[in-house]
């Protein structure tokens, strides 16, 4: 020390200890404040930017505090230069985790606020928040007055190792990578695999990609697989589809009143059915004569692709009735078989099969 500490150091770095303190208990209560306020905004982006502050506002006002209370103390040059060296590394990780999180949500919410689902593409969320952290320890490693150049090289030498060690992980890490920068996949969207899994994407990780089935089971796919496979993607490029239902009517009836019929009962499934799309302009279109009816294709419009089977099935149901009422007749299955007797044994013989429409 330069000279004995009195009174006075102690009362002086007390009041700037303490007013560090009241500045962030001050500031907490402010960022309570605007996190209210935020939540009444439309963009999310706002509310992880001010719940990471509510972290390291605070401290950096203790800090601050710290700070203005070792300048007030008569310390020794070398006991003033490492009380300033650890306060500024306990500032910088504060500041390096409120950053982490400040990045790593506006990720998110920009990954969601593309998807317009409540999906998450968590890979580029933990690359971000790993880069940041590491960025961070450099930096805290650079105040202590430790080289990292020679850490970098180090780094650089057993990379190496550890990709040639890590290569099934690396693989699947870049080719979800991949997956999300070529935006042929995004989460939420539904997808089938030429292996036959399909499902939403609920998540994209550095890893592998979660896909849940309409039966609410969890399908994993490593990324390498995903990239690597053939692949329909029912939700881009757009999420509106539209389905086929095959039909079928006898040949003595009147197509003309077959094609308006069918047509008013797409209107009112269109108008009437939660998820179909009331825009959609009815299509049918006859294609076949079978070996008992002509068969014709109607076209439905949905607006996503799980909404397609209770559309199918209401148009199903209403269709029937309406041709029960209106007297147009569908066809069964029909097979006739005649029956030859030679030398006393019977042998059937077909004669003709009715067409089953798919």
């Amino acid at each position: 020390m330069n000279r004995a500490l009195t009174l006075h150091d102690f009362i002086v770095a007390g009041a700037a200890l303490a007013a560090g303190i009241v500045a962030g208990l001050f500031l907490r209560a402010t960022m309570r404040w605007l996190a209210r306020h935020a939540g009444r905004t439309r963009w999310s982006g706002d509310d992880v930017i001010v719940d990471a502050l509510r972290s390291v506002v605070p401290w950096a006002a203790i800090c601050g505090g710290l700070a203005a209370a070792g300048a007030a103390l008569p310390l020794t040059p070398t006991v003033g230069q490492n009380v300033n060296r650890a306060l500024a590394v306990l500032l910088i990780l504060v500041v390096t985790l409120t950053a982490a999180r400040v990045i790593t949500g506006l990720v998110k919410s920009l990954a969601q606020s593309r998807s317009g689902v409540a999906g998450s593409a968590t890979i580029f969320a933990n690359i971000t928040r790993i880069v940041v952290l590491a960025m961070g320890v450099l930096v805290v490693l650079q105040t202590l007055g430790v080289s990292i150049a020679p850490l970098l090289t180090a780094l650089g030498v057993g990379g190496l190792a550890v990709a040639l060690a890590l290569q099934d992980t690396l693989a699947n890490l870049f080719a979800g990578v991949h997956v999300l920068a070529s935006k042929t996949v995004q989460p939420g969207d539904y997808i089938r695999l030429s292996s036959g899994e399909e499902g939403y994407v609920v998540d994209i990780n550095w890893r592998n990609t979660v896909v849940r089935q309409l039966s609410n089971n969890l399908v994993i796919i490593p990324n390498a697989q995903l990239a690597g496979t053939n692949m329909t993607n029912f939700t881009r490029p757009e999420q509106q589809l539209s389905i086929l239902v095959q039909v079928g009517v006898g040949y003595d009836s009147d197509l003309d009143h077959v094609e308006r019929v069918t047509t008013e009962v797409v209107a009112s499934v269109m108008k009437d059915v939660t998820g179909a799309l009331p825009e959609h302009e009815p299509a049918v279109r006859f294609h076949t004569f079978g070996d008992s009816r002509i068969g014709f294709t109607v076209i439905l419009g949905v607006g996503e692709f799980s909404d397609q089977y209770r559309i199918k099935h209401e148009f199903i149901k209403r269709l029937h009735q309406r041709y029960r009422d209106e007297g147009i007749r569908i066809p069964a299955p029909a097979r006739t078989v005649a029956l030859q007797q030679t030398d006393g044994v019977v042998i059937p013989q077909q004669r003709g099969t009715s067409d089953l429409v798919p």
